[in-house]
């Protein structure tokens, strides 16, 4: 077995940030009116600027995959080059098409010039972590020497008002407020576009910063709990989902059946509390000691959340200072399968960390309640 280090971090946004002010005109307005509920969930999040892969037209600038191959090429210098790559595993929730992979569109767009092993994981923010685990066991179990790990998202054209006004018009002639549900337009103000992507080996750098994967760990918890965010179909009474293949052609438009729908109260349920579990059933596992842990990266969806996290960390004895968490939320956005990397790659080249120390990676999902976390030691 070898150990794996993260050996180098890049990351691509696209365009220019976008203010909470600017967001409609890059999105549109549903219905020609202005969101009502925008000004609450903005507030409640914290988020002030984000990234979209639009213009101000409402035009797509990049796809999902030349979002994942620009941050990949950040990668590549004279150390490193194109050619040397010999895997490359890549997770988002908002591939550009069902089929092909994700994976195959990026190795396309990157021109490698030879073949490679590609792997692509799905879901939801996960998606990201999943991919890193994939490269991180494929090198230390020395199937590969290298692996290229990257988590992206391009949100941004699921969420234009041209996916929903059909949905308003049929409200309105059924003579109902022709606006559309909370569910749906929650996420409207919730995601940001971009990706991020590490570099994996066998080895550490002579130069600069490398991390060490001490391990990743896993959780779910769908034998407890239903789906809370979710895509592609639509919830029944009894919490199941409804797949859009079953719902005819003709109501795909009217009840947004593409759009990717949150139910808050089930969010608000369970997600801090199955957070702090999963992450405890880890410190158990693998002994360690909260007091020992130098920098916390939690991916969190919402500002919303960030005091509540701590508070629930701490009841199960993991209560991490104030000082120890390292969040760019407010000035990324929530960038989903990407913004574990996105956030890692700014902690790594920002100069602050130093040999030795222990850094913390969580990421929640809210899909049907599925974490992960990671231990990295600075080397």
């Amino acid at each position: 077995m070898y150990d794996v280090f993260i050996t180098k971090a890049s990351t691509y946004l696209p365009n220019e940030p976008v203010s909470n002010d600017e967001m409609e005109t890059y999105l549109g307005l549903i219905n020609d009116a202005p969101s009502k509920a925008r000004s609450l969930i903005l507030r409640n999040n914290k988020i002030t600027t984000r990234y979209y892969a639009l213009d101000k037209e409402g035009n797509p600038t990049h796809t999902n995959a030349q979002l994942t191959a620009k941050a990949v090429e950040g990668l590549f210098d004279e150390k490193f080059k194109k050619e040397d790559m010999k895997l490359l595993s890549v997770g988002t929730t908002s591939p550009d098409q069902m089929q092909p992979s994700h994976a195959s569109m990026v190795h396309g767009e990157l021109n490698v010039g030879k073949s490679i092993e590609i792997n692509t994981a799905t879901g939801l923010c996960n998606s990201g972590m999943n991919a890193l685990n994939y490269g991180f066991l494929s090198v230390r179990a020395g199937v590969h020497e290298n692996a290229i790990c990257a988590g992206s998202e391009r949100m941004s054209a699921w969420m234009t008002a041209d996916k929903f006004n059909h949905e308003a018009e049929n409200l309105k002639a059924l003579e109902e407020r022709p606006i559309i549900a909370f569910k749906r337009e929650f996420l409207r103000w919730m995601l940001s576009d971009g990706a991020g992507a590490f570099l994996l080996q066998n080895k550490p750098r002579e130069e600069g910063i490398s991390l060490k994967i001490e391990f990743i760990d896993f959780y779910s918890y769908a034998h407890e709990i239903e789906a809370c965010m979710y895509a592609g179909a639509e919830k029944q009474e009894d919490g199941s989902l409804k797949s859009w293949a079953d719902y005819p052609s003709d109501e795909w438009l009217k009840q947004s059946i593409f759009a990717i729908k949150q139910d808050t109260k089930i969010l608000d349920k369970y997600i801090l509390v199955k957070g702090a579990e999963s992450l405890r059933s880890s410190f158990d596992k693998h002994n360690l000691d909260p007091d020992k842990i130098d920098h916390v990266l939690a991916h969190i969806s919402s500002g919303y959340f960030k005091d509540g996290l701590k508070e629930e960390f701490a009841k199960k004895g993991m209560d991490f200072p104030a000082e120890k968490w390292f969040y760019n939320l407010s000035e990324i956005g929530n960038i989903g399968a990407g913004s574990i990397f996105v956030a890692l790659e700014e902690l790594m080249n920002s100069g602050t960390l130093k040999k030795g120390e222990k850094v913390l990676l969580c990421v929640p999902e809210s899909g049907r309640f599925a974490y992960s976390c990671s231990l990295l030691t600075v080397c």
